[in-house]
């Protein structure tokens, strides 16, 4: 059986932020730059507060079945919930989303190595 490859996604609005945690976050906002974002297996936090008070996290998982990308989500919801209670950030609208890679549909250039590799 082969391991397929899971990006989830969380994401949320921070919600009533102190002054000194809004400054906490802008302070480390160059760490946390949208350019920056990245799939990681610990999750990678982005944010920029200057626009509007909206996170994402960005976790890499695996699994052996496709039902394992259920698990993946629930990982990555409590690893994006135990962060922000473990920095005292209140937030609101979360959603979890995940994509199975190997569900993915190829791209063009994708396609188009394949036919070449079986011609």
């Amino acid at each position: 059986m082969s391991t397929r490859t899971f990006r989830v996604t969380v994401r949320g609005v921070f919600d009533g932020l102190s002054s000194d945690q809004r400054a906490a976050l802008l302070a480390d906002a160059a760490e946390h730059d949208v350019l920056r974002a990245a799939f990681t297996r610990e999750g990678h936090l982005s944010y920029d507060l200057a626009a509007r008070p909206a996170f994402t996290f960005r976790f890499l998982d695996s699994g052996e079945e496709e039902e394992d990308i259920l698990e993946a989500s629930e990982r990555a919801e409590e690893t994006a919930k135990a962060w922000l209670a473990e920095h005292g950030y209140g937030y609101k609208n979360l959603r979890v989303r995940a994509e199975d890679l190997s569900q993915a549909p190829l791209s063009k250039r994708q396609r188009r190595a394949a036919a070449q590799g079986t011609a």
